[in-house]
């Protein structure tokens, strides 16, 4: 099973500390994700990790979008609801610099493994 980072908020799109949702994630491209994965999430512009989650449907095309037209389901296993309670992500392994213009990246199993933990411990 692959294990997956995914980068939510931009820059001029940032997450909200609180009142986010976790029902999709969406990608420029068809993303390579499969039903059934784990995924960590990372708020781009606070630079840290708050959730663990599940995919849950394979990847779906919105032709009527621009940008952002391939999404697909999520589910949280673990979240935490404050983003001023994340995890930074340089202690969980992940660099901000290896994240540049992508909205998901493999993580190794250390690294999922490392940051489920720590979401576990603070949640």
């Amino acid at each position: 099973m692959q294990h997956w980072l995914l980068v939510r908020g931009r820059g001029d799109r940032p997450l909200p500390a609180r009142g986010f949702t976790l029902e999709r994630h969406s990608s420029t491209r068809r993303p390579t994700v499969q039903e059934g994965e784990l995924a960590v999430c990372y708020a781009s512009v606070w630079q840290a990790v708050f959730a663990v989650v599940e995919v849950v449907s394979e990847p779906e095309e919105d032709p009527g979008r621009d940008r952002w037209r391939w999404s697909f389901r999520i589910r949280p296993l673990v979240a935490l609801d404050d983003l001023d309670r994340a995890i930074p992500s340089e202690e969980v392994g992940v660099f901000p610099s290896s994240l540049w213009r992508h909205s998901y990246i493999r993580l190794t199993p250390e690294q999922f493994e490392t940051a489920r933990t720590a979401l576990v411990a603070r949640a």
